[in-house]
């Protein structure tokens, strides 16, 4: 069993099994404690039990958008929490529910899992450094 306490919390939903796994193996392998959801109900539930530090979401999981709630949801529940969304192009309506609902990061749903995990993992290193910087900066 390993130690998880130091490790990094991360869910990833997406319906597709295949997807999932992908991010699954490259997380788990950059040292992140992996929770994977199929489904709305599952991801309701997982956010329940576990502490989410950073969330990769389908923009479609039963049907078209409602990845985009999903998010909301997860942003609600874990402000401080890095979240990415998998949505097929990106123009204006894309972008306005990426602002709408908390959203750090937009990757093309027909990226490879290994491009994403490779941009979100320097895009969220670079968040924390500025987050780090900001609470600095207001200690002195």
């Amino acid at each position: 069993m390993r130690n998880t306490a130091w490790q990094k919390q991360v869910l990833i939903v997406h319906p597709d099994l295949r997807i999932l796994s992908s991010y699954q193996s490259l997380l788990s392998g950059n040292n992140f404690s992996v929770v994977v959801a199929r489904d709305i109900p599952t991801t309701l539930l997982a956010i329940t039990q576990h502490h989410c530090d950073l969330a990769i979401i389908s923009s479609s999981i039963a049907e078209a958008g409602d990845g985009w709630t999903v998010a909301a949801v997860i942003k609600m529940a874990f402000p401080r929490s890095f979240i990415a969304v998998l949505a097929p192009g990106q123009d204006v309506l894309t972008l306005q529910a990426a602002i709408n609902h908390g959203v750090q990061e937009i990757y093309d749903s027909e990226d490879s899992p290994d491009e994403v995990v490779k941009a979100i993992l320097s895009s969220s290193t670079r968040n924390e450094a500025a987050a780090d910087q900001t609470r600095v900066s207001h200690l002195q």
